[in-house]
């Protein structure tokens, strides 16, 4: 049998709206991966400790607060150091266009605006773990 695709789904900084994050965590799950919740105000270097810890093939970050900047920079960074390179960081929130180009060209993966369809990050997760697969 087929490894479960395994995500963690964090909210980072202060932002306290987690709805956004749930329904991208209940869609990954009930796309069959397991998926891990952190929960609200997670630190960067709370999410990079919760991914080594479960393993995870990717890491998800909500963010809505306007910190998407300064957290998916210093979570890429931590990442790195933890030898985390092979995992997917990808996220979504309230990010413009603009900063979505920079950190695609800083390294993170696809980041997902406010409409987006669940089923477009299921398909995008799963793409990319079949390349990585490949690899």
């Amino acid at each position: 049998m087929e490894r479960k695709i395994r995500v963690l789904v964090a909210k980072a900084g202060l932002d306290g709206h987690d709805r956004g994050a749930k329904v991208v965590a209940a869609a990954l799950r009930d796309a069959g991966m397991e998926v891990i919740y952190t929960g609200l105000r997670q630190s960067p270097e709370m999410i990079v400790d919760a991914a080594v810890q479960e393993d995870v093939d990717a890491i998800g970050i909500s963010l809505l607060s306007g910190a998407h900047m300064t957290i998916f920079p210093k979570v890429l960074t931590l990442m790195q150091e933890k030898g985390l390179g092979d995992i997917l960081l990808f996220g979504g929130g309230i990010i413009p266009d603009k900063d979505i180009k920079a950190l695609k060209n800083m390294g993170v993966g696809e980041l997902f605006t406010p409409g987006t369809l669940t089923s477009e990050i299921v398909t995008y997760v799963r793409g990319w773990m079949q390349e990585r697969s490949k690899r």
